[in-house]
């Protein structure tokens, strides 16, 4: 077996390990588990770091349980937050929990027959069978309030340092976590809880719990966790201006994701290799030797953008991403403008001026000048545009054009657009309605 510690060592993926964890890990099979909070129908990025982790756990010969915070997430996790946050009803955590499946399962094949098989629960469906009291009776008196209060999520908002206290419900949430631990230990042999620094307190408890409540004096549990990721400017990883990058297409294009990617720092380049691919430690030193020998040339951008890209989406979204790419940047026909989809299009050319013109203008044929001047105001006067199509800078769809060109419908993008260029970097987008 692959050594799951060495492996994540290696790519800066472990922050805090329980003493003896990779010891249980070597000794052969072992179940181990993250969970995912349901506050959307998604996952963005952030979460992109817990599932190659699962991923990982699984390549190195281990059985990967990821949890579905059903109970967890009408309550609320503590951990760096600074205030309460607003609870979700039932009809919309229902939602978001079906979502986060729907997302985990095209990156673990929960329905595989292998003996190490993903498994994907939900701690609803234990936790809906408590009452207060039995909770209160079976678990609370295990572990002691003064235990709870010396974590560090606890600690920060009872004394103000992050705001403004915390209510009975965010002070069991460790509780409850705890106890999902516990189930898992009990009904599926799991013996160890990945995830986030900030998730130290709460897996810890977890261990604690399993010590206590099992019948087993010699019952252990492990605790493991990787860094929050940052930019190397120290700034919030997984946001651009638009906000956060989902892993549902819907919700970020393909184009955007992979623009990401690309648009990644030389410092957080060569640290997200690491983190957000599988390639081997030989090949990724090699990158980014090769890159500090030629920055200029992005290599480390380039192939972090194509692995997480098709890792995420898949290797056809990953070439129409790139070919998205390069009709900014490279040498674009009409016809390659034409293979894009309406969100592609749009996110390509974000920002670009554009004005509409009535169908039956480019049906009966837009005279160029007139497209440019008259019924778009993108240049100031008919003078301009002729000079700038005598110099021949002018092109429809990528291609030169002249004076006498027409706009016609068999210049339409997806039926509604055509791209109109002056020069090498000036755009425009005609909307046809």
């Amino acid at each position: 077996m692959k050594n799951f510690v060495e492996e994540l060592k290696w790519r800066g993926m472990v922050h805090d390990i329980m003493p003896g964890t990779e010891e249980q890990l070597n000794k052969g099979m072992a179940t181990a588990y993250i969970g995912f909070d349901p506050t959307s129908d998604s996952l963005h990025i952030g979460s992109l770091v817990p599932i190659i982790i699962l991923v990982h756990l699984q390549k190195c010969g281990h059985k990967p349980v990821a949890l579905v915070g059903g109970a967890t997430g009408m309550i609320g996790d503590p951990s760096g937050k600074s205030d309460e946050r607003n609870l979700l009803d039932e009809a919309a955590l229902e939602r978001n929990v079906a979502g986060i499946k729907r997302v985990l399962s095209r990156f673990l094949d929960f329905s595989s027959t292998a003996a190490n098989a993903p498994l994907l629960v939900n701690n609803y469906d234990w936790m809906k069978e408590f009452s207060f009291i039995g909770f209160a009776r079976d678990v609370g008196k295990r572990i002691t309030v003064n235990y709870m209060m010396a974590k560090d999520s606890v600690k920060k908002r009872l004394t103000g340092e992050a705001g403004s206290g915390m209510s009975f419900t965010e002070f069991t949430y460790q509780l409850i976590q705890g106890y999902d631990f516990y189930h898992l230990y009990k009904n599926y042999n799991c013996v160890l809880q990945l995830g986030g620094s900030d998730q130290w307190g709460n897996i810890t408890t977890g261990t604690e719990l399993i010590r206590r409540m099992s019948d087993d004096e010699g019952a252990k549990a492990y605790a493991m966790t990787c860094p929050l990721i940052t930019k190397a400017d120290g700034s919030k990883f997984g946001k651009s201006e638009g906000g956060n990058i989902w892993l549902d297409a819907d919700k970020t294009s393909v184009y955007k994701f992979y623009q990401f990617w690309l648009n990644t720092t030389d410092a957080d380049a060569e640290k997200y290799i690491k983190i957000f691919t599988f390639l081997a430690q030989d090949e990724v030193e090699a990158l980014i030797d090769g890159h500090r020998q030629a920055p200029h040339l992005r290599l480390l951008q380039k192939r972090l953008a194509e692995e997480v890209t098709a890792f995420v989406h898949s290797r056809e979204d990953l070439e129409n991403a790139v070919k998205a790419s390069s009709i900014l940047f490279g040498n674009a026909t009409a016809d390659d403008l034409k293979q894009l989809d309406e969100n592609t299009f749009l996110d390509v050319f974000e920002g670009v001026p554009q004005a509409e013109v009535a169908k039956d203008d480019i049906h009966a044929g837009l005279n160029i000048v007139d497209a440019f001047v008259a019924k778009t105001n993108f240049l100031p006067t008919n003078a301009e545009a002729r000079r700038a199509l005598k110099e021949n800078s002018v092109a429809v769809n990528r291609e030169k054009v002249g004076e006498e060109y027409h706009l016609t419908a068999k210049d339409l993008i997806n039926g509604q657009f055509i791209l109109l260029q002056r020069g090498k970097k000036t755009y425009f987008v005609i909307r046809v309605r």
